[in-house]
């Protein structure tokens, strides 16, 4: 048996961003260029599975479209409608730069559905873990709004459904987008059932979230914690991070699931992002929540893609994490990680905001948890 499932549909591909300005005309005043949220980085990427032969060690997971009820209990029933009007006409924006066209609202039903599918073969064993490689993404939207590319919360929709699960009663959600994951975190900022973690490139998007004094609030206080990192930080401030934050808080938390929220625009050739990860400082994180997973939750690992908008360098991000996943050996070999660099190891402003980072967040978590023993 495949050890690793993989979601995929081509639907995913058939959401329809329109050009780089999203719904808003172009006026004839300069010329419009395609929306970096566009079906060419995942498409890519699953091609190049395809290519090497990849696709076929991993076991395909059938995605179902989610319900409007497992839609609703992250996104407010207008919102959700709104949305099915929009997308029966000619389609619109969802809210602060989420434009999608006719046919969206089915698409990102099938796209919440999917992750719901993967974490359902996962519990029920007929994978370890598993990818979702779906469209449009997620963690940006709101209870009644998308922002930043994303309709609806497919991680925190998923989450939300595995919770009413008997044996799953605790929840982490890592989010290394390059972007906060602020939907995410919204979803979840009153509960202790759900840890939230992000690493995001400070100051970037949404513009003013993602701060390490917004912890979480009520019995939520806490339970989520902010990691801003310096624009130009590379493996070597993930690296630290995990080591200082990330894996200390799974160990205090102990999960019964680990969900990832997996931008791939923190890479070092992405339009939208100011970092500097190559495909192998992926595949390391990816392996440090494996071995998390093993010792907390039976490997119970769940991978969601989220952004990425270098259409020529996700794939080998992609592929890079599906073999840390699987323990499977693509092939594929990464063109660009020889411009590896010693600014890729932890500099000295990164190192300081990871150990603001951890003064907060590690710290508060500590103490929630000593609280409830």
């Amino acid at each position: 048996m495949n050890s690793t499932g993989f979601v995929w549909h081509e639907k995913y591909m058939w959401h329809e961003t329109g050009n780089a300005l999203g719904v808003l005309p172009v006026s004839g005043d300069f010329q419009p260029w395609v929306h970096f949220e566009n079906a060419e980085t995942k498409r890519r990427l699953k091609n190049l599975m395809d290519a090497y032969g990849f696709t076929q060690k991993l076991k395909s997971i059938d995605p179902s479209p989610a319900t409007v009820e497992q839609i609703c209990s992250v996104h407010t029933s207008e919102y959700v409608a709104q949305i099915k009007a929009l997308s029966a006409d000619k389609g619109g924006n969802a809210g602060e730069s989420a434009p999608f066209g006719p046919g969206s609202y089915e698409i990102a039903l099938l796209a919440a559905g999917g992750v719901i599918s993967a974490g359902d073969a996962i519990l029920e064993g007929e994978v370890k873990n598993a990818y979702a490689l779906v469209r449009p993404c997620g963690h940006h939207a709101e209870a009644d709004r998308g922002r930043g590319f994303c309709i609806f919360s497919n991680v925190a929709i998923a989450a939300k459904e595995l919770l009413k699960r008997d044996d799953i009663n605790r929840i982490a959600v890592v989010d290394w987008d390059v972007h906060h994951g602020n939907g995410t975190e919204s979803a979840f900022y009153d509960d202790p059932t759900v840890l939230t973690i992000s690493l995001h490139e400070d100051s970037l998007y949404p513009y003013n979230t993602g701060m390490i004094q917004d912890t979480g609030e009520g019995e939520g206080d806490g339970f989520n914690i902010n990691v801003p990192l310096p624009p130009g930080s590379g493996g070597g401030a993930y690296r630290s991070t995990f080591e200082s934050i990330v894996i200390p808080a799974l160990d205090l938390f102990k999960p019964d699931m680990i969900l990832v929220a997996n931008g791939l625009d923190a890479s070092t050739w992405d339009p939208l992002g100011h970092m500097m990860l190559l495909s192998h400082h992926y595949r390391s994180m990816t392996q440090l929540l494996v071995e998390a997973a093993e010792a907390h939750c039976d490997g119970r690992l769940l991978i969601v893609h989220e952004g990425g908008y270098s259409a020529g360098y996700v794939p080998f991000c992609g592929i890079a994490i599906m073999e840390a996943l699987s323990g499977e050996d693509s092939g594929v070999v990464d063109p660009f990680a020889k411009h590896e660099s010693i600014w890729q190891d932890l500099q000295d402003n990164q190192s300081a905001a990871i150990q603001a980072a951890a003064q907060i967040g590690l710290f508060k978590l500590a103490n929630q948890l000593d609280k409830k023993v």
